[in-house]
């Protein structure tokens, strides 16, 4: 996706020129930062490792290093927790939060009240329905039903599939299953026939996987969110001679068992796609670039491409950058659990392996403005708004066509 074709958001052209000038206006106000908050709801896994330290880099990335105050919290999977933590935040004067949201409508009148005081609220990932927030997620682009079809397609449209699922009540869950779902029904011959959360956690999808396959061992093929390296493990733990098609996310483990030949002269196939944690980057920038007056969104939900790379599309790189069309880090590198999508050099041109690993800032970068123009997510009920029916076929296919017919 050209992120220059689709025209919804801003309309100040001269942010490249404002962005010192703003940034240095917020400073210099009364010598007092701007104080920002990064709140978590779920955390431990490398998803949210990387999401979180790719927005403390850019904060301590200069100019932003001397306009704002970057302070995180932690609140777990519980939505009163969060709700705590934003009235805190808001409270002590919060400029703007920046948030992964444990879910799509528990915490709209926390943001309601937050908004009515002038705190700017930004989710990334994940999406809430509170009309005020803007909301920065790659979920309404797909990945669902894309990585649904692929499974169904290597499967001839017939067999017995695990769904590996990630944090209950979240909106990436609930948008990621319907899609998948609206998929799977339609073929008759696909048998859901073990269900569990793998927490977006290696660890976990991998003794979930491996519960699911003692049970049912006559699996044909596993469609997976973010965790899908674990279920791989699971599968080789069996010590079966057989693999069998994984559909998941972006993982480095995962794309290079996709280009394994063993693996796929063993029957594994599959797709990598799902969430980039370069999400919560691009909406940090969004809001830095909104608080300090150098940017008017006429959007509040703003949707991020969706990451598509096949097997055949694996390419390791030589360097720490994806550069050259690389997409993948050679085996010890980086761990297995590292979520490759943290590079987009057209919006985060700050970032590298040093931001997403330990937090630091690229050393010699400062603050790109961002593109003009965003791209606004289509609506989508229940994930991203409340009072609306929805933009057509919010389900149809955009990575790969049906090769096999419902």
């Amino acid at each position: 996706m050209n992120w220059n074709t689709i025209r919804s958001g801003l309309v100040n052209t001269a942010v490249a020129a404002g962005l010192l000038a703003g940034v240095a206006g917020a400073a210099n106000a009364d010598d007092k930062k701007l104080k920002i908050y990064l709140s978590l709801s779920y955390s431990g896994n490398s998803w949210q490792s990387e999401a979180a330290n790719i927005v403390k880099a850019l904060a301590a990335t200069p100019p932003y290093d001397k306009a704002i105050e970057l302070k995180e919290v932690i609140s777990g999977t519980d939505v009163q927790a969060q709700i705590s933590a934003y009235e805190s935040m808001i409270s002590d004067g919060a400029a703007g939060i920046i948030s992964f949201p444990v879910s799509p409508t528990g915490l709209n009148r926390a943001i309601r009240k937050g908004c009515d005081k002038g705190t700017l609220f930004f989710m990334y990932d994940g999406t809430v329905t509170e009309p005020c927030a803007y909301n920065v997620s790659y979920i309404t682009a797909g990945f669902g039903e894309n990585t649904a079809q692929a499974l169904v397609n290597v499967l001839g449209g017939k067999g017995n599939i695990f769904l590996s699922r990630g944090v209950p009540g979240n909106s990436v869950d609930k948008r990621h299953t319907d899609g998948a779902m609206a998929i799977f029904k339609k073929y008759p011959g696909i048998k859901v026939i073990a269900e569990y959360y793998g927490m977006w956690s290696d660890q976990t999808t991998q003794s979930e996987t491996a519960k699911a396959l003692a049970a049912h061992p006559d699996v044909d093929g596993i469609w997976a969110q973010a965790g899908e390296d674990g279920a791989i493990k699971a599968l080789l733990a069996t010590g079966s001679k057989k693999l069998v098609p994984v559909v998941g996310e972006n993982s480095n483990g995962f794309r290079l068992a996709l280009a394994n030949p063993a693996y796929q002269a063993a029957g594994f196939k599959g797709v990598s796609s799902g969430s980039p944690p370069a999400t919560a980057g691009y909406a940090f920038k969004l809001m830095m670039e909104m608080l300090t007056k150098g940017r008017k969104l006429t959007t509040h939900n703003i949707e991020y491409p969706l990451p598509w790379v096949p097997a055949e599309g694996v390419k390791l790189c030589p360097g720490d950058r994806f550069e050259n069309g690389c997409n993948t880090f050679p085996a010890g590198k980086v761990p297995d659990s590292f979520v490759t999508e943290v590079f987009e050099a057209n919006l985060l041109p700050e970032l590298s392996l040093v931001t997403a690993l330990d937090g630091k800032p690229t050393p010699g970068m400062t603050i790109q403005p961002l593109p003009g123009e965003v791209t606004a997510a289509p609506d989508t009920p229940g994930i991203n708004c409340q009072k609306c029916n929805g933009n057509g076929d919010i389900y149809a296919l955009t990575k790969i066509k049906a090769t096999v017919q419902p």
